[in-house]
């Protein structure tokens, strides 16, 4: 049996389905995937996301959604699917860190892969934080990725970033949620976050 992880060999079947590409095609992960990609963490999930930016789009994004995405060959196969999310829906820190994947891009040919810092997808998954954002969360602190003060500098950008637009009005929950992590995980007092002068958080 092959000891590939198994988010890789499901990347190692799509750069083999896709033909090559020249240049390769840049592929963001975010979410649970680019937490397993990078760390000693491995859980059941149905997807791995790709950030929707340049060239994830128009005849590249149709072309992964049918090779990979939901109800293809490669989701039969390995169990989990590509879902293409649109650029300004996650709540991410400003500018996000994406780091490439150098041994696994060393055998792929069409595609340069690059994962969310785990910081980084931590601060994205305080906006939904169901019961699987929450174990995420949870063994990134335990395996040392995560650390409060850092959690709370990236967080800060993502809240300077979400309080220009319509999204602000999230960010009251979002801010209970970091709360709840920081004396559940990091056993600390919750940390005061400014919030845009014309909202009230209460």
């Amino acid at each position: 049996m092959s000891s590939t992880h198994p988010i890789e060999q499901y990347l190692l079947d799509l750069d083999r389905a896709w033909g090559g590409a020249e240049p390769r095609i840049r592929l963001r992960m975010l979410g649970s995937a680019a937490l397993m990609l990078q760390a000693a963490y491995l859980r059941g999930t149905k997807d791995a996301d790709v950030l929707g930016v340049e060239p994830v789009r128009d005849e590249i994004k149709e072309k992964l959604l049918r090779l990979a995405g939901k109800g293809s060959g490669l989701h039969v196969d390995h169990r989990f699917y590509l879902d293409v999310v649109p650029s300004g829906l996650p709540f991410l820190p400003h500018p996000p860190r994406f780091l490439p994947l150098e041994t696994l891009n060393g055998r792929l040919a069409a595609f340069h892969i690059e994962v969310l810092d785990a910081v980084d997808v931590v601060v994205s998954k305080l906006k939904r934080f169901n019961g699987e954002d929450l174990m995420d969360i949870r063994a990134m602190v335990d395996l040392e990725r995560v650390e409060q003060e850092p959690l709370l500098e990236r967080f800060r950008t993502a809240v300077d970033r979400f309080a220009m637009d319509a999204r602000a009005d999230d960010l009251p929950a979002i801010i209970q949620n970091l709360h709840f992590i920081e004396r559940e995980c990091f056993s600390a007092k919750p940390t005061p976050i400014a919030l845009p002068p014309w909202m009230d958080e209460g």
